[in-house]
């Protein structure tokens, strides 16, 4: 098979499209041919030499996929060849085939498009674990979104208004927040130009940049507020103010979800097929896709990621 390698960090450059081995199924793992991967920021930190793999995964970058089950191992569960499907990966999606364990295997909503598929996995597991199973947003709070515009950003405003929540989003573009607003979110801060912590008091804070807000992301907290921190794209030290937390008898939770094992992979995918498809197939929710990028030309989808003017996925298509 063909796979995207990184041979050494760097810019987009250093993704080469060539061949290497196939992978084999494990014990309870699924082969699945890939349709189409979908660009993260994390495959843009492993490039650079700064995200490695967890030991015994996929050196090649790509935390989502979609496709066919090619191939099951033994004591896999639910799954044959044929079904299409879309998984969560700790790497490996860059590649014409990938070895997953079968616990973060999901079929494919009915009614999606199965390159459009790719854009679920990382984004919904990522918004569900993190905002209703840490964060327990509950009807009628407030949440909080930093980079609305983003794949994840896209996912928790459909899923938050989906269940009875007030988003509120920080972009960076009257555009971007236009479009925040046509997905369903309530109010858009342009954050270049506004403070949000004068602007908002939210329940629950989806943050992606860590450091750089943790003074305002307490600002902003309600009383009872949670705020996630999820990437730490404005540094990873910031100043709390612990007086001003424990007034508020608020409380900062850190997440990641790559390195987690099979086991709590798996329940936050059935979460997802339990709580998340039924709105996918009722077309409450949907991916929202900025481009289609052929697989082998990753470096281009890097750049368009890294120029930070893209809504939604970016897919890599094989």
């Amino acid at each position: 098979m063909r796979a995207i390698v990184i041979d050494k960090p760097g810019g987009p450059e250093v993704l080469t499209w060539r061949e290497v081995p196939d992978p084999l199924p494990d014990r309870g793992e699924i082969i699945i041919d890939v349709a189409a991967s979908a660009v993260n920021r994390a495959d843009a930190l492993q490039r650079q030499g700064f995200y490695n793999p967890p030991a015994g995964a996929s050196p090649y970058p790509g935390l989502e996929c979609s496709g066919t089950v090619a191939e099951v191992g033994p004591d896999v569960v639910g799954f044959a060849p044929g079904d299409r499907v879309c998984a969560l990966l700790s790497g490996g999606g860059y590649a014409e085939k990938v070895a997953v364990p079968w616990q973060q295997v999901m079929r494919v909503p009915d009614g999606v498009d199965l390159v459009e598929a790719a854009g679920l996995p990382e984004v919904a597991c990522t918004v569900w674990s993190n905002v209703f199973m840490t964060a327990r947003l509950r009807k009628g709070e407030t949440l909080l979104v930093h980079g609305g515009a983003s794949g994840i950003g896209t996912m928790a405003i459909q899923l938050a208004k989906a269940f009875g929540s007030r988003v509120v989003v920080t972009a960076g573009s009257p555009e971007k927040i236009a479009r925040c607003l046509e997905l369903g979110a309530d109010e858009g801060i342009d954050y270049r130009r506004e403070d949000f912590s004068e602007k908002v008091k939210a329940d629950v804070i989806l943050d992606i940049m860590g450091g750089k807000y943790l003074p305002g992301n307490v600002r902003a907290l309600r009383t009872g507020g949670r705020l996630v921190v999820i990437g730490l794209q404005g540094g990873a030290k910031g100043e709390l103010d612990l007086g001003a937390l424990l007034a508020k008898r608020a409380s900062v939770h850190g997440t990641t979800l790559r390195a987690r094992p099979v086991d709590e992979k798996g329940v936050i995918v059935r979460g997802v097929v339990e709580n998340v498809w039924p709105l996918v197939d009722a077309g409450a929710i949907r991916p929202v896709v900025h481009a289609r990028v052929p697989l082998s030309d990753a470096a281009q989808a890097h750049r368009i990621l890294e120029s930070g003017e893209h809504t939604g996925k970016i897919l890599l298509v094989g």
